[in-house]
């Protein structure tokens, strides 16, 4: 008997999805099949491996150790069979899906993404700016920029960029308070996001270990780019890393009164889907947002 009669295909991609989802029923609303056809499939290749591949308790399941060593294998196989089929049907244009953090997505890698795509015309980019990560099962996305202390489960995630923080307001703010000498004096203004940890780190290493801070009447932001603008605005002073902000810092739109900066305790990083570690398109991606990042950093 052929090999290929032999191997339970369809079961494995049941699995795949199962192991993938955490979920018998998510994963036969993904596959299209009912709940009772999902067990059957997981029963036929635990039988054909000879070993229970997911523990089973009251609406909970979880790979066993024997799942759990066979799942990274069958999910990065169905990565290359995709990454094959789709360079068989040689489609003209690919899609890159790039989830990143809002402020890099928007003031920095949009603003440069052009020279990728000239780089690679068949490659169509879809970007989207997102402030919290989920196991990479639930996303889409083939790149992940993300920027937490751990990587993304499922994904090959590496640093990217080291980025430090340090206050940053508008000139006119600074003059209406008969200018900034002294960081003791940032605490004479509104501060954006006066939650956000950064700023007790700061005006610790300035040697003011418990500032009290005049919050704005504005909301956290949880954005860097959002917080600037109001900065810009007049609204009050934010705390930013000055690497997204150079031509607002060029033109004088906002000023860094102090050079004391310093470094966030977590890299921005660049994530992948493991299974599909080896796509021409994310390849592609990595090599380039590596050159660029250098020689923006070198010039």
């Amino acid at each position: 008997m052929k090999l290929s009669r032999q191997l339970p295909l369809n079961a494995l991609r049941v699995f795949e999805a199962v192991g993938r989802l955490g979920s018998f029923t998510r994963a036969g609303e993904e596959l299209g099949m009912t709940q009772t056809a999902v067990s059957y499939q997981i029963k036929l290749i635990e039988d054909y491996v000879g070993e229970a591949l997911f523990w089973r308790r009251p609406r909970q399941i979880g790979l066993t150790e024997t799942g759990a060593r066979l799942y990274p294998r069958v999910a990065e196989g169905f990565g290359l069979l995709t990454d094959a089929l789709q360079q068989a049907m040689q489609t003209a244009v690919e899609t890159l899906e790039i989830h990143s953090v809002p402020t890099f997505a928007s003031n920095w890698l949009a603003r440069h993404l052009g020279s990728f795509q000239l780089q690679h015309p068949n490659i169509a980019v879809r970007l989207q700016r997102v402030s919290k990560f989920r196991e990479v099962g639930a996303l889409d996305a083939d790149i992940m920029i993300p920027w937490r202390e751990k990587p993304i489960p499922g994904t090959v995630s590496q640093p990217l960029i080291q980025l430090d923080f340090t206050p940053v307001l508008s000139p006119t703010l600074a003059a209406k308070f008969d200018g900034i000498t002294k960081p003791a004096d940032l605490l004479k203004l509104p501060i954006i996001s006066p939650d956000d940890p950064w700023w007790q780190e700061w005006f610790a290493a300035a040697g003011i270990p418990e500032p009290e801070l005049v919050g704005t009447k504005l909301h956290s932001y949880e954005a860097q780019d959002l917080e600037a603008s109001a900065a810009i605005a007049g609204y009050g002073v934010a705390i930013v890393s000055p690497f997204f902000f150079r031509d607002e810092l060029a033109s004088g739109r906002l000023v860094q009164p102090f050079p004391l900066a310093l470094k966030a305790r977590h890299p921005i990083h660049l994530a992948y889907p493991q299974s599909r570690r080896h796509a021409a398109k994310i390849k592609a991606f990595e090599t380039w947002i590596r050159a660029a990042l250098e020689q923006e950093n070198t010039a």
